[in-house]
């Protein structure tokens, strides 16, 4: 018994250890680019500073390295545009003062074809702006996956009308491509790896998340509302055709244990492969979820985190989530993830038995104002998948720790549906 219980503790810790790191690689080698001049490079500098409402801010082909932020501010129909994101690189590791590499504040701003590297906080950040179109846009560390990268690589937050396409995030500490406290967003075609989170809308209204690729991510794609922002709970979300695969990465988000300016995420357990967190209305359909060593997707309420659950005009239940469509496919010899409780909850006290990832996982968290029980449905959870070969896991948690079990029993929320109004059709017609 004693080597058969070594065995099985030495494939748990060699699965996970395999399963733990992400490639580093980059989209391309920017060294290999021309180094632009001191002149060049002071040039783009003051283009941001005067440019004018309505006007191109062009960027040629080369390297860049700035030891400035570069700021727009309260501007309005602006072009920002690089030679290609293999072309132009806005690199900041030589960055001595504020925290961005690129911040934008205005209306109708367009950023295309450009790569930022190394940026101390946040690599692309617009905040206050209605109508942010970033399309072709690389946001990486070169210095690959590690903690002291920047926060956010591509960061529309407190914006209306945000349009993402054909981007490239890697390596932040937090979320790639991270929508915060918007309304009407399309994140489309694009790439997120090597991050905490792959893709995250969080406290927004109106987005759908359409044909991108997220991957070697700790978690692929997130829906969370948390407390305490300005904007209060976020509904609305539709997360479809997208390929989130083997997103098994190490989570190397600073805990808030840690830090006060530490990361949520760093309860996303590696292996994750959609997270919603006391989410509000989201659709999940026609999606290829493959190869997520814990779980293809977690419903949870904000009660999981153990953090305090009580803020105004917000929620912490997760309430209106329509799954069906989706194909899923398990990680083969790995263990889900024992780094994190979420982790641990699901490798241990999942309905299947000890050590089996699982396709769906619910934390059966519900509002008791609501029902007395779950029978009903309280929570609106409706999952039209086909369930044959699916291991799916309901919890009880409402008793805490001390009466922990778990069900199998995905009937109790099938035979329904939720309809999602995202109303973004003419920002994904946007070219």
């Amino acid at each position: 018994m004693k080597t058969l219980l070594k065995s099985l503790l030495a494939i748990i810790i060699l699965a996970n250890f395999s399963c733990g790191s992400s490639t580093t690689e980059q989209t391309f080698d920017s060294s290999k680019l021309r180094r632009a001049s001191q002149d060049e490079i002071d040039k783009i500098v003051e283009d941001f500073i005067l440019a004018e409402d309505s006007t191109t801010i062009t960027i040629p082909e080369g390297f860049y390295a700035l030891q400035t932020q570069l700021i727009l501010d309260n501007k309005k129909h602006i072009m920002i545009k690089g030679a290609g994101m293999d072309k132009t690189v806005l690199s900041f590791r030589g960055l001595k003062s504020g925290g961005e590499g690129v911040k934008i504040v205005g209306n109708d701003i367009r950023v295309e074809d450009l790569s930022i590297e190394d940026a101390p906080g946040d690599g692309l950040k617009a905040q206050h702006s209605d109508g942010i179109t970033f399309r072709r846009i690389n946001v990486t560390w070169t210095n690959g996956d590690k903690s002291k990268n920047g926060t956010y690589a591509i960061y529309p937050v407190q914006c209306k009308n945000v349009v993402i396409d054909e981007c490239i995030a890697s390596h932040s500490k937090d979320a790639g491509i991270y929508v915060g406290q918007s309304e009407n967003i399309v994140v489309k075609n694009s790439l997120a790896f090597g991050n905490v989170a792959g893709i995250e809308i969080e406290n927004c209204d109106n987005a759908e998340v359409f044909g991108n690729v997220a991957r070697d991510n700790s978690g692929g794609i997130l829906v969370f509302n948390l407390p305490g922002l300005p904007k209060s709970d976020g509904k609305n979300t539709k997360i479809y055709n997208n390929e989130v695969r083997d997103n098994n990465h190490t989570n190397f988000a600073i805990p808030l244990s840690q830090d006060p300016n530490g990361n949520t995420v760093t309860m996303i357990p590696p292996g994750s492969g959609i997270v919603l967190l006391a989410a509000k209305d989201v659709e999940i359909y026609n999606n290829r979820i493959l190869r997520n060593k814990t779980t293809g997707v977690a419903i949870a309420s904000y009660q999981v985190t153990g953090f305090p659950a009580n803020a105004p005009n917000w929620s912490p239940y997760t309430t209106g989530i329509y799954l069906h469509d989706n194909t899923y496919e398990r990680k083969k010899l790995s263990f889900p993830d024992f780094s994190k409780e979420l982790g641990k909850l699901v490798a241990i006290y999942n309905a299947h038995g000890f050590g089996k990832a699982q396709d769906i996982v619910y934390d059966g968290i519900w509002d008791e104002k609501i029902s007395s029980t779950i029978d009903s449905n309280p929570m609106r959870i409706c999952i039209s998948e086909q369930m044959e070969g699916l291991r799916f896991t309901r919890f009880y948690l409402m008793d805490g720790q001390d009466n922990l079990t778990s069900f199998k029993d995905h009937e109790k929320f099938q035979n329904c549906t939720v309809q999602v109004d995202t109303n973004v059709g003419s920002l994904a017609l946007i070219q």
